[in-house]
């Protein structure tokens, strides 16, 4: 298998609504960026992988449409869907044809633009079968509240378990809007405190409005080539070293499981596994020791400290106290989403590729503002998917893996 890199990176401003453009031109002004980063032109790119929710704009096969307009005339072209984590799944198709041989440098893509549509509708297209199957076994539907119906479990399973409160929450969502202030990307840029954050509507407990993620409309594009290019192209190309993915069993809207051996939300075994998966393919033996950064996707507060356990950088229920003690920061041992993360950003299609990109830009040194202050070798980027039952794990370096 090559090694192969990222050398180029493009990322929309993100917005509730973009109304000047249709998604071709939208996604365009990512793919542009991220060639013109790479140096590069179209005619050097080999192949095309691309990704959304084609449901929540209620266009079926959007690639159809704006394929050639994106540089795909006459060349080979995929589409991956996956859920939240559709954008890490995206990347790692790309990863694929270039690692295995069989295509020299890949454009991969991730956008949603939630304003031509209803998310809302969506998701309830997409857990139809669910809800039919339990009116069917006489079961009670379980998710009236959407994506925070489901979230809301998980956020009160990991209080119980590991005795963190909901003051966290609002400090951990202060801290991600405060990044997001210095991310010219990021769709909420506020800087707030946690007590504004607590002042801010209750949902449904323990999740309140200023813990949640927006609706965006936004794209991402990168550029993934093999390491004879990449050393040609990039000054210091960011090196994917490792990656995996993980489905845990059959889930149900809400439930995040639905046979008897994992029915809590909390649990994300699969998380665990994509990452010591990823890990090892990247020769990483410590990743508390030797992950630098870390961007998972965390498109609720709560998710700051469940998910950084999950990839194996905190022992379980010690990642509230880490934060405590100033590790997750932006200049702390271990930053966590300086770029402000899902909670501040949430074009679906392309949240997860942003985790990577964000990763991919550290280690490059590109990320302006929101640059970390600490020196970045490796970074770990997490996708989210499915029925919140689906992880997607990536591990980047400023270092090509020793295979």
């Amino acid at each position: 298998m090559r090694n192969i890199a990222i050398v180029g990176v493009g990322i929309t401003k993100h917005v509730s609504k973009r109304r000047d453009v249709n998604i071709p031109e939208f996604v365009y002004e990512a793919v542009k960026a991220a060639i013109e980063d790479a140096d590069i032109g179209i005619r050097d790119i080999d192949a095309l992988v691309t990704g959304n929710m084609p449901g929540f704009e209620g266009v079926n096969c959007p690639e159809l449409w704006g394929g050639g307009y994106w540089g795909g005339y006459k060349k080979p072209m995929l589409r991956i869907t996956t859920g939240g984590s559709t954008g890490s799944s995206v990347a790692q198709g790309a990863f694929y044809l270039v690692a295995s041989g069989v295509f020299d440098t890949v454009l991969t893509m991730g956008f949603e633009k939630q304003s031509d549509g209803a998310t809302t509708v969506g998701l309830e297209s997409a857990g139809m079968s669910d809800f039919v199957a339990m009116r069917a076994y006489g079961m009670p539907e379980l998710d009236p509240a959407g994506a925070i119906g489901m979230f809301v479990f998980q956020a009160i399973s990991y209080m119980a378990r590991t005795g963190c409160t909901i003051d966290y929450f609002d400090r951990a969502a202060a801290m991600l809007r405060s990044n997001a202030a210095k991310n010219p990307y990021a769709h909420i840029q506020q800087q707030v405190t946690a007590e504004d954050i607590a002042d801010t509507p209750m949902i449904a407990y323990p999740l309140r409005f200023g813990h949640t993620c927006p609706t965006s409309d936004g794209a991402c594009a990168m550029i993934v080539t093999t390491k004879e290019k990449a050393q040609k192209m990039a000054k210091k190309p960011a090196w994917v070293n490792g990656w995996s993915s993980c489905a845990e069993e059959a889930s149900i809207a809400g439930l995040h499981g639905a046979g008897s051996i994992n029915i809590d939300p909390f649990d994300q075994r699969g998380c665990k596994f994509a990452a010591t998966k990823a890990y090892a393919m990247a020769g990483i033996k410590e990743p508390q020791k030797e992950i630098h950064l870390a961007e998972p996707y965390v498109p609720f507060a709560h998710q700051l400290f469940l998910y950084p356990e999950r990839l194996l950088l905190f022992n379980e229920g010690e990642s509230f106290r880490q934060f405590d003690q100033g590790v997750m920061h932006r200049d702390g041992r271990l930053p966590i989403c300086p770029s402000g993360g899902v909670v501040s950003s949430n074009a679906i299609g392309a949240a997860a590729m942003i985790r990577i990109a964000e990763c991919a830009l550290q280690i490059m040194g590109k990320a302006g503002e929101r640059q970390v202050t600490r020196d970045v070798h490796t970074a770990v980027a997490h996708g989210l998917g499915g029925q919140a039952n689906f992880n997607v794990v990536t591990v980047l370096g400023d270092k090509p893996a020793g295979r």
